[in-house]
């Protein structure tokens, strides 16, 4: 996942002459997570604090999850603390929300019927009934009971 996500992101920074090498590190200061939503959204977010004090990085991932609350994006149980303490799991957590929100939040569908705009969520579920269509006793509704 850590290498998925670095390439990822290296391909939306590299459109700003940017690049990380290692996703848990080089976001801890939160700069390039500034300009990875930046260019993700075509907005300008608060410039950067320039200090490399904790307090400093703090501050910039702060601003850059602050962004992502005001587009809705829902951050569980995480604070700008676990990004600069480079929490992996949290960080990798991160980038899939924003990878989420930014990159497939809406598919197009074809069904039969129409060519229509869904939720990534949505999109899946009705590909996995339209795979298990013909199999007996198979009707998905829902990603947790059936």
């Amino acid at each position: 996942q850590k290498k998925t996500f670095t390439k990822w992101v290296n391909s939306h920074l590299s459109r700003v002459s940017c690049r990380i090498t290692d996703l848990y590190m080089d976001l801890r200061d939160g700069r390039m997570l500034i300009k990875l939503l930046e260019v993700l959204s075509g907005e300008r977010l608060p410039k950067p604090t320039k200090g490399r004090m904790r307090i400093h990085c703090l501050e910039n991932v702060d601003k850059a999850l602050q962004f992502l609350k005001e587009q809705r994006v829902h951050l569980e149980n995480m604070g700008s603390h676990d990004i600069v303490d480079g929490n992996h799991r949290l960080t990798l957590g991160l980038i899939w929300t924003i990878i989420l929100r930014f990159q497939i939040q809406d598919i197009s569908v074809e069904t039969e019927d129409n060519k229509e705009k869904k939720s990534a969520k949505d999109a899946l579920l009705l590909w996995c009934q339209m795979k298990t269509a013909g199999y007996p006793n198979v009707n998905i509704h829902n990603f947790t009971t059936s």
